[in-house]
């Protein structure tokens, strides 16, 4: 893993949104990567279901969304930082092997106002003893 201190100014991108800075000046920000198949029709998706903003597009596209980063690219194979690891996307839709947790106020209007914008889901909102999913 690479320190962004290691990297000369000029070639450090800043990418400041909000409250937000990518990278951050101090601490740390918890983004998402999400390994997708097409960048442009899942950045779509963030965008017009979940209201994000686009703060960096192309491969790969960061997205702002309320207080998350996301940040959406194909797979590939290995690089200099991870020499190891190959990223792809699921090979089975039906497995995950990560998800996000998306908290709400009200489950049912989101649920209700995301169908509306053209979100599918596996099932409508389920009541659980501490929660609803």
């Amino acid at each position: 893993m690479q320190n962004i201190n290691d990297q000369k100014e000029e070639e450090s991108p800043m990418i400041k949104r909000g409250g937000y800075q990518l990278p951050p000046k101090e601490g740390f920000i918890l983004t998402h990567f999400l390994t997708v198949a097409d960048v442009k029709r899942s950045a779509e998706f963030y965008l017009r279901i979940l209201g994000g903003n686009v703060v960096r597009e192309g491969e790969p596209t960061i997205i702002q969304i309320a207080n998350s980063w996301l940040i959406i690219n194909v797979g590939g194979g290995p690089t200099d930082d991870k020499p190891t690891v190959t990223l792809r996307t699921p090979q089975y839709p039906n497995e995950a092997s990560n998800f996000m947790n998306i908290r709400v106020a009200d489950i049912r209007s989101c649920y209700e106002e995301w169908r509306k914008r053209g979100a599918e889901f596996l099932t409508e909102p389920k009541d659980h003893r501490f929660e609803s999913r």
